[in-house]
């Protein structure tokens, strides 16, 4: 297959480029070339998606598969709609997962479950762009395909309050200080390596069946927020501990959290993966979660650059703990 990637070298998509080059296909990446990152055996082509001549010449000619990483408004797939209309067979847009109702009406997760997110701005700009990608299959025949990955992580740190790529967190647990997490920590949530993630979504590029159609990929693997902190921990060599906080309080404290626990991560969900097995056979995510967050580890451990930190983790949670022990009775 002729595949472009609109990003390609990031978290998630990393995976799947890497993957589309071993099984033989040709992938091209346009990207800004800012990261520095290339993707061995991937054509890189170098333009700001947003200068349409520079675009337009760097992807001349007909592709099976168009995949964009980074449309997050309307805007950006408006602009994907006039640039590749009759060009591809396919065009693949990256949703999220929290476009699903917050709160929802079932922690059991299909496809059809209702979109709105009346906490996080992010999540309705993504449910703007569904919306739009389902109007142009409708009435025109645009060949759109919606993927909605899940917390999806490979070199991020996956947690819901610090971490993602400020290492601090870790350094933070190995001093043996108490990091934050939402409520009681016994909500259920769901962890996906972008290598699982690969597995299933390149199973749908050159699958014309899958054109109209909206899938999640996710691991299948269900643990409690408490059980996610331990197992970083775990493999940071420590013990964790823990102070739970309402995520109400949390999101009155640190306003910017607020999309990302009341608009997300404070519910339950576990994600019935029947559709893209229907639609991609033998489908399985393989990598638990206490594997692939020693593998993140030793990611960022690699190299002294990655684990780089402004300090705001740090800020962030002495500022909550501050806050939050000022409403405990003393001695507690």
């Amino acid at each position: 297959m002729r595949v472009l990637f609109i990003g390609g070298t990031g978290n998630i998509s990393a995976a799947v480029s890497r993957l589309l080059v071993e099984r033989g296909h040709e992938l091209h990446l346009l990207t800004r070339g800012t990261r520095g990152a290339s993707i061995p055996g991937a054509q890189m082509l170098k333009a700001d998606i947003n200068d349409l001549p520079a675009v337009a010449a760097l992807t001349a000619g007909s592709w099976d598969a168009v995949v964009n990483y980074v449309a997050f408004q309307q805007a950006d797939v408006e602009r994907d709609i006039s640039l590749f209309r009759g060009k591809t067979r396919q065009y693949v847009f990256i949703s999220s997962a929290t476009v699903y109702q917050k709160p929802p009406q079932s922690p059991f997760i299909t496809e059809s479950a209702p979109l709105g997110n009346p906490f996080w701005e992010y999540a309705r700009h993504k449910i703007s762009c569904e919306l739009r990608l389902n109007q142009a299959f409708r009435e025109e025949g645009f060949p759109a395909v919606i993927v909605r990955p899940s917390h999806t992580y490979d070199t991020v740190l996956p947690l819901a309050i610090g971490g993602w790529q400020d290492y601090s967190i870790i350094e933070r647990l190995r001093r043996g200080q108490a990091v934050v997490v939402h409520g009681d920590g016994t909500s259920l949530w769901t962890l996906t390596h972008s290598e699982d993630f690969a597995r299933g979504f390149a199973g749908l590029l050159g699958n014309g069946r899958a054109v109209g159609h909206s899938f999640h990929i996710t691991s299948e693997e269900v643990l409690s927020w408490n059980q996610i902190y331990a197992a970083v921990a775990e493999a940071a060599g420590v013990e964790a501990r823990l102070l739970h906080m309402p995520s109400d309080f949390i999101a009155a404290q640190e306003p910017s959290l607020a999309g990302t626990l009341l608009g997300d991560k404070a519910h339950s969900v576990i994600f019935d993966n029947t559709k893209i097995k229907s639609f991609v056979p033998g489908y399985q995510a393989l990598i638990p979660f206490r594997e692939g967050i020693r593998r993140t580890l030793a990611w960022f451990e690699a190299s002294p650059e990655r684990r780089r930190s402004s300090g705001e983790t740090d800020r962030l949670l002495d500022r909550l703990i501050a806050a939050f022990g000022h409403l405990l009775p003393p001695g507690s």
